[in-house]
């Protein structure tokens, strides 16, 4: 398979800076070479950033630094749509979450062409559903699911063209356990499936996933995998900017990405939230290399 590799450097979107460096600690990782040793291509690396934040005023301070994120985003949805029709699969690495605004758009700009609809397994600690409105905040990685469906600034809705990115009927949380009181009531109306670590407790995390798959593939082309490394129990993925205890382990979140690749139905991919300096010995940047490695198809035997 032939990639192409887009390197997010965004931390405007968080609460804490560093998430920018997370594209270098996981190239220093190995990414490339594990990836070539899967039998993969990758044929090129790009490179998305943006001023420095003490260069800039965060403007409205209920979506902080929205000017540049949604400049970011539309670099990022270009270059995506554009390896798409190159015939090359898109891994984005992030970068703050509000990119996944560029990516998803992208996709869904591409399939909207041929008619399809995009399905999205959305891994994370938090629904990512907040608008300047709810948010606590004003950081925008805490909308960007809200705005691939519509809800939110307009600057990032316009990305995705004359409608939202995403139907709710396509898209699955998998792994919730932080969720804002404000944003609830959009997480319910919308209707999307949020699988939230409690149920997979009580239901088992392999039946959970095959359902999240299954549902996100149903009636979309395939499925985007958005990957946000606060997913995972802080224990394995220390290196994230906003930890939440009670996380998918470390088998738990490879059966995730072994679910993708097993799919056969993976049309992208993105790796978000790493902070390095808030890792041990890149100990988070290691495991992303390996997450990837498992949704594109590395095996145990």
């Amino acid at each position: 398979m032939d990639i192409s590799i887009t390197d997010v450097h965004l931390d405007l979107g968080a609460g804490r800076r560093g998430t920018d460096m997370g594209p270098s600690a996981i190239h220093v990782a190995g990414l490339i070479p594990n990836l070539e040793r899967l039998g993969h291509r990758v044929v090129d690396v790009s490179r998305v950033g943006v001023r420095q934040p003490e260069a800039m005023e965060p403007g409205d301070p209920r979506a902080r630094f929205l000017e540049a994120i949604t400049s970011a985003c539309a670099q990022i949805a270009d270059r995506v749509e554009f390896g798409l029709e190159k015939g090359r699969f898109p891994l984005v690495l992030g970068g703050d979450h509000a990119q996944a605004v560029g990516t998803i758009s992208g996709l869904s700009r591409y399939w909207r062409k041929r008619g399809k609809r995009v399905g999205v397994v959305w891994v994370d600690a938090h629904t990512d559903m907040n608008t300047p409105d709810t948010s606590p905040s004003g950081n925008i990685h805490g909308m960007p699911l809200a705005a691939l469906l519509g809800y939110g600034p307009k600057e990032l809705l316009m990305l995705a063209g004359d409608e939202p990115a995403l139907d709710p009927r396509d898209v699955v949380i998998v792994g919730a356990r932080d969720v804002d009181t404000m944003e609830i009531p959009l997480v319910k109306e919308t209707g999307v499936r949020v699988y939230t670590m409690s149920e997979m407790d009580a239901r088992g995390t392999a039946e959970c996933v095959r359902e999240a798959f299954a549902r996100a593939t149903y009636a979309s082309a395939g499925v985007h995998l958005s990957f946000d490394l606060d997913g995972v129990d802080p224990a394995d993925a220390p290196g994230v900017g906003t930890p939440v205890p009670g996380g998918l382990n470390l088998r738990e979140s490879h059966l995730v990405c072994e679910t993708a690749a097993a799919s056969g139905k993976l049309l992208g991919m993105e790796m978000v939230e790493l902070n390095p300096t808030l890792d041990i010995a890149n100990k988070t940047g290691r495991l992303a290399v390996w997450l990837i490695q498992s949704a594109l198809g590395k095996t145990i035997l």
